[in-house]
């Protein structure tokens, strides 16, 4: 039979590939179908899903050839005009939990906010700006935590220049070279600020040696990366810090297009009560103007006020300026880009269209070959833990739904978001959750007194936390509830029966020679005649010469009382084989 050869660029539709097998679409489906995936006609399934279905339809002359193609990466930073003007570097401020960002950025501003963080730990992106020689500085601070690694990179990406803040007495930690990953992956300028120099323990040299492992090699060193050692608590080199930032900013001649339409970033978005949506942006070019209507996703709004990072009025925000909005109709995504445009017409259509190409993505959302394993090992015997998530912030629902699904169950355990949602809990969670045995976790966000009560009344389990970590932990324990226990089985010796005392239908009494190991009270045998199995007891005491010992072993003779759970024929010249079982809860 003449082999046929399919290339794949990336991915292929359902469609496309029933065709190039010369199959009816029906018979494809049919057979996604019975692997666990329920497609559609425009569903994409990547290289290794198709070669899994190949395989499993028996073509064997059927060949995949990966088709190469070049991708362009998409960029926050628009082709600059010759207009363009000069405007502050964006700074993000990345490392490892505890190693300073927040205080840092609390001596530079002259604030006190790492005493208000739950844990330390910063748990959305913070924006704020600071005044140096005349000169602004935009400054992102970014969360700690691992399970905030979307918002960290996103944090990347809308900067200019990175701070890896390097603890001198704790050296490199792998959220520090996630930083250094999401620095490189975002062409951001790193600086190094080797922290908590005045701590006992502090080891400058050792710290850049760290570093130098990770792809940063010092100045000093004969390297290009800037390190500077700083104590953010005592204000120790800060000045030189900034210096430095603006330095680098020269050196990269930052500029944006002013007489262009705004556009930007959303850097975070909730609900509060009175105000609507309140949405964090982060301008990147144009001036957004209050009374000017913006498209951010599938949602628009008209800007209704406008506040610094100060929380100050005022009236435009200009390029690498980050302010708080209200006027969206709706939340918009955390990451989303937003625009200005003409008229709330035009507004309206541009999220409409926003919203039905998200919607067919998500229908059309590529089946990848993980899933399908996923879904193939998964579909008889996975276990459900049921989840409902509330946030302050649409950006922590996000992220916490996020680090959920990057908890490992082997197959085990499906993870079943049951909803999501901005805000305090409320009796619609409670309604959703209940007989269903889902968990209800609250972020952030607080659980109204009667909200408790109809939750105890019905059994639904409420946990609220403000450290992310404590959450995924929580939610970790419960999907390993849901693990079938691990049973060990040790082998620990064996006996000759030499005679037979008594034997009733749940008890022995019999004696014999141990050839091997041990046998020990409590120890379980089975019953071995010619090599097949007659059943199991458990060794209930054990004696030598008449008299109650603690064990037997090897070469020893003696009695046994043993217990069943039905009546065994034990004869002369069987074998009873000892181990011990221990039933082990597992773990993830």
């Amino acid at each position: 039979m003449e082999e046929k050869t399919i290339q794949i660029a990336g991915s292929i539709t359902v469609d496309e590939l029933s065709r190039a097998l010369g199959l009816s679409v029906t018979e494809l489906i049919g057979t996604l179908f019975k692997n666990g995936i329920v497609a559609t006609i425009n569903q994409r399934l990547d290289y290794e899903t198709a070669s899994i279905i190949i395989d499993e339809l028996g073509l064997k002359n059927v060949k995949l050839e990966k088709k190469n193609t070049s991708t362009k990466t998409s960029d926050y930073h628009r082709e600059l005009s010759d207009k363009a003007v000069e405007r502050p570097p964006v700074v993000a401020v990345m490392g490892h939990v505890d190693h300073g960002k927040t205080t840092l950025l609390d001596t530079l501003l002259h604030k006190k906010t790492v005493d208000d963080e739950a844990g330390g730990i910063t748990q959305h992106i913070s924006a704020y700006q600071l005044k140096h020689d005349d000169r602004t500085i935009t400054f992102l601070d970014t969360p700690g935590h691992e399970a905030f690694a979307a918002i960290r990179q996103h944090g990347a990406m809308l900067t200019d220049i990175v701070i890896i803040m390097v603890a001198a007495d704790d050296g490199v930690k792998p959220q520090t070279i996630e930083a250094i990953n999401f620095a490189k992956s975002a062409n951001a300028k790193i600086i190094v600020a080797i922290n908590k120099i005045d701590r006992e323990g502090a080891d400058i040299n050792r710290t850049m040696a760290d570093l130098s492992q990770h792809g940063l090699q010092p100045e000093e060193w004969g390297g290009d990366i800037t390190m500077i050692p700083i104590s953010a608590k005592q204000g120790t080199n800060l000045d030189r810090l900034v210096d430095m930032i603006l330095l680098t900013a020269d050196i990269e001649e930052l500029k944006a297009d002013i007489d262009v339409p705004a556009e930007g970033l959303v850097i975070e978005s909730h609900m509060e009560t009175g105000k609507g949506s309140v949405v964090n942006l982060l301008v990147t070019s144009g001036e957004l103007k209050t009374g000017e209507f913006i498209v951010a996703g599938s949602t628009y709004g008209k800007v209704r006020t406008m506040l610094d990072w100060q929380s100050k009025p005022r009236g435009k925000a200009t390029p690498s300026v980050p302010v708080t909005v209200t006027g969206f109709k709706d939340l918009p995504n955390f990451g989303d880009r937003f625009i200005e445009v003409r008229d709330e017409k035009t507004a309206r259509k541009m999220a409409l269209l926003n919203a039905q190409a998200a919607a067919n993505a998500s229908a059309n959302a590529n089946v990848t070959s993980a899933d399908l394993l996923r879904m193939m090992n998964t579909a008889d015997n996975s276990k459900v833990f049921n989840v409902i998530i509330k946030g302050d912030v649409l950006g922590s629902v996000t992220s916490v739904v996020d680090s959920l699904k990057l908890i490992d169950t082997h197959g085990e355990i499906t993870l079943n978001i049951v909803s999501t949602g901005v805000g305090d809990i409320n009796e619609n969670d409670v309604y959703m959750a209940a007989g269903d045995n889902t968990v209800i976790y609250g972020f952030n966000v607080s659980v109204p007194i009667n909200i408790s009560k109809m939750a105890t009344r019905d059994n639904v389990p409420i946990r609220t936390y403000k450290v992310i970590y404590e959450l995924l932990d929580d939610a970790k324990h419960e999907m390993e509830n849901l693990l079938d226990a691990e049973i060990i089985e040790e082998d620990k010796g064996e006996m000759k029966v030499l005679g037979v005392f008594r034997t009733e239908k749940t008890s022995i009494i019999a004696g014999g020679e141990m050839l091997k190991g041990d046998v020990k009270p409590t120890y379980l045998a089975r019953i071995i005649r010619n090599q097949k199995y007659l059943g199991e007891a458990e060794v209930t005491s054990v004696q030598k010469e008449k008299i109650d010992v603690k064990e037997l072993t090897a070469g020893e003779t003696g009695g046994l009382a043993m217990k069943t759970t039905s009546k065994i024929d034990l004869q002369i010249g069987d074998r009873l084989k000892f181990f011990t079982r221990e039933t082990k809860k597992r773990t993830l």
